[in-house]
């Protein structure tokens, strides 16, 4: 299945429509509930188009920044291996490895087909009871654009979809301004795009907001720009708290 749309929070609105008309049940027996599941994707053509901001997804501008700077600038890479959790990794910790050499292939060749991020890593992920869900990442240019091609083998749609695309679309422009060119389309693959049972009256509820406004409206929009992003960037400090804490905790110098 796949949605076309101009802006993020219009592709999102769509993909959420379309899995809960064309959705299948089925048994996610992991977690102990059913999940509504189809495949999608996402195809947003200018994803720095205003307005950037969903007000369906079940977050706000703290867990939007705190993620962003999670997937660029690794923010929480230091809780990797840490004995009291399950952190064998972060997303950073794969991309940031390996985005010198697309920024240094695009480069070399701005035609090329060869700027591929892999995050899984088999030897941890098999026996992993977290295994990253993302896993691969492509980067093109074209129309002396950067376009960015994400795979997942498994998405929770209502929970984490928005937030993952807005962090992923970030790392997009990073990577178009090491490149001194613009942002072009950005594309959002999910395999198992799907909502929990325990999340599904929340889900219906969102449903009915999109159903009764439309995916495009207004109402369930923010601006980012001059608006939302101060809103996140007052957060930083917060975060940094948070983060500081945490070194403490494990002895981080």
């Amino acid at each position: 299945m796949e949605v076309i749309a101009k802006t993020l929070p219009q592709a999102y609105h769509l993909a959420l429509l379309e899995l809960y008309k064309y959705g299948r049940t089925v048994p996610c027996p992991d977690y102990s509930q059913s999940i509504l599941e189809e495949s999608m994707t996402m195809v947003v053509t200018n994803p720095v188009a205003e307005p950037c901001i969903s007000r369906i997804f079940p977050g706000g501008h703290h867990e939007l920044q705190q993620y962003t700077m999670e997937i660029c600038d690794g923010i929480l890479d230091f809780m990797i291996g840490k004995a009291d959790n399950v952190w064998e990794y972060t997303y950073h910790s794969r991309i940031g490895s390996q985005l010198d050499f697309v920024i240094n292939e695009l480069r070399r060749n701005p035609e090329s087909r060869r700027a591929v991020i892999d995050i899984r890593d088999n030897q941890i992920d098999q026996n992993n009871t977290h295994p990253a869900c993302l896993q691969h990442i492509q980067f093109m240019i074209r129309d002396n654009m950067v376009e960015m091609y994400v795979t997942m083998r498994s998405n929770d749609a209502f929970e984490a979809t928005f937030m993952n695309a807005f962090g992923f679309i970030a790392l997009q422009k990073k990577v178009a301004a090491e490149l001194n060119v613009e942002v072009g389309r950005y594309e959002h693959r999910a395999n198992s795009f799907h909502v929990y049972e325990k999340n599904m009256k929340q889900f219906e509820k969102a449903i009915d907001k999109i159903v009764a406004l439309g995916y495009d409206s207004e109402e369930l929009t923010y601006e980012y720009d001059g608006f939302y992003d101060e809103l996140m960037e007052e957060e930083v400090p917060n975060i940094m708290a948070m983060v500081d804490e945490q070194k403490r905790k494990y002895g981080v110098v």
